[in-house]
């Protein structure tokens, strides 16, 4: 006999009270970060010597952006998600804690939103 409670088991929930919600989520992102990274290489490969016109035509494309995009989103969340596990194992004091979670997101969002820019300028042949 356990020292869980009936409701903690039909929950499914942990000690963090996610469930498995955390772990699906990274599982998930470096999946779409594997697909994804593979499709930038061969691009990259692809482009390699090519000059400056028809660069700006292949990120002009809008699948070629949205999956960019898509892997630049993908990779700030996983960053976000591994960095998130690191901090509540090792740091142990709360105000810390906090903070750092909290710098974790800003940072994330920060690296995610000028990544994201990027790509559109070159889309947008700026």
């Amino acid at each position: 006999m356990g020292m869980t409670t009936p409701l903690k088991r039909a929950r499914g929930l942990g000690s963090a009270h996610e469930g498995a919600d955390h772990f699906i989520k990274q599982r998930v992102t470096g999946a779409i970060i594997v697909v994804l990274s593979a499709f930038a290489i061969g691009m990259i490969v692809h482009l390699a010597g090519a000059d400056l016109a028809r660069v700006k035509a292949t990120f002009a494309n809008p699948l070629v952006a949205a999956a960019l995009i898509a892997l630049i989103l993908a990779t700030a969340v996983h960053m976000r998600l591994g960095m998130q596990v690191i901090i509540e194992d090792y740091v142990h004091g709360e105000f810390s804690k906090m903070l750092l979670l909290l710098a974790n997101t800003v940072f994330s969002g920060a690296i995610a939103l000028v990544s994201v820019f990027a790509v559109l300028k070159l889309s947008f042949g700026g």
